[in-house]
């Protein structure tokens, strides 16, 4: 059903484009550190595990420019929680 995530930097977001729709996760970009903001699924295609396909594939692309994730996203953060192969790639947190 899902095809290959991509990164349309052009518009800030790691997309997967499925038939009936595009799932999305926007995130910011802050040097080495890409931070994930929100994920949308579309409704309609919710409940099929697109989500966490989406940001499979975003990590995958993280870890290949050697950069360092910020998970602001509640989506991301359970995710990163979940697969603990990731959570190397989130960014150190600054000393207070």
């Amino acid at each position: 059903m899902a095809d290959q995530v991509t990164n349309d930097e052009a518009h800030s977001r790691y997309e997967l484009h499925v038939e009936g729709g595009v799932a999305f996760a926007a995130y910011e970009r802050h040097g080495d550190i890409v931070a994930f903001t929100h994920t949308v699924v579309p409704e309609r295609l919710r409940g099929k595990g697109l989500a966490g396909k989406l940001i499979e594939g975003a990590l995958a692309d993280v870890r290949r420019q050697g950069l360092k994730i910020l998970p602001k996203c509640s989506f991301v953060v359970s995710y990163v929680e979940r697969h603990p192969e990731v959570q190397d790639l989130v960014a150190a947190s600054p000393s207070p």
